[in-house]
């Protein structure tokens, strides 16, 4: 999620909890990062999050922020264990960069890594951790935002040529989504309206939980709700959101 005023994830999260086995496959650990300035909150678990207390906790506990990344894991590379769990989270030029993953990427951990290191066995950790050390190299120091976000577009479509990569990555400013296979968008805004959920019997309208100037993004592989237009990302391309709305874009048609 990307919003221009902290907003809570109590709903999209009720439905995406759903997916980690009980309406989907990814039963094999989940995680959140909620961003509060230059520091973040992380929750984590190795359990299902359809059957995750700590999940519920969060289903019903509104956090608010204005970048939200969130991740259930289907294992494909490396053992169900907290280290493994998405999202990933590392330091580079003094800001916590979030990352997480959907798919495999095969013989990604032939590639070799210096400064930044994975802590699990996943390939995606491994992916983040070869994405980091390119900018490093590249980069001295921070270039510009547009600078930045066009050479990790050119990155990702070198990993994503080792199989599926669809990813999310954010220092708490940014949220940039790229698409392989499956990744869509969804921005609210006035006039809002009410939206029900694919995968729990649950709706609300937006309307009566907003200001005019509220501006909220919602990025997932799959819709969340079945009542409102999502915005399906060509394969190959970036979208960089910020405060809610989508600033920059890289590939696709």
């Amino acid at each position: 999620m990307s919003a221009n005023v902290p907003t809570d994830i109590c709903f999209s999260f009720t439905g995406l909890m759903q997916r980690g086995g009980r309406t989907g496959p990814h039963a094999d650990g989940w995680g959140v990062v909620f961003y509060e300035g230059k520091g973040y909150r992380l929750f984590r678990d190795a359990a299902p999050s359809a059957e995750s207390d700590l999940a519920r906790l969060l289903r019903d506990l509104p956090i608010k922020s204005c970048t939200v990344i969130s991740h259930i894991r289907k294992a494909t590379r490396g053992k169900i264990t907290l280290e493994n769990t998405h999202p990933f989270v590392r330091e580079m030029w003094g800001r916590s960069w979030c990352f997480a993953h959907n798919g495999h990427l095969k013989r990604v951990k032939r590639w070799p890594l210096d400064l930044y290191r994975p802590v699990g066995t996943t390939d995606s950790e491994h992916a983040f951790c070869w994405l980091l050390n390119a900018l490093r190299r590249r980069f001295s120091k921070p270039p510009r935002a547009a600078t930045f976000w066009r050479y990790v577009h050119q990155l990702a479509l070198e990993l994503s040529a080792l199989g599926t990569f669809n990813f999310l990555l954010s220092d708490g400013r940014h949220l940039g989504a790229f698409c392989s296979t499956h990744l869509t968008w969804l921005t609210r805004q006035a006039p809002f309206g009410e939206a029900e959920l694919v995968d729990e019997d649950l709706r609300v309208d937006f309307s009566l939980h907003t200001q005019p100037t509220d501006v909220v993004t919602v990025v997932a592989t799959r819709p969340l709700t079945r009542n409102e237009v999502w915005t399906t990302m060509a394969a190959g391309s970036m979208v960089v959101f910020a405060e809610g709305r989508p600033w920059l874009q890289f590939g696709g048609s």
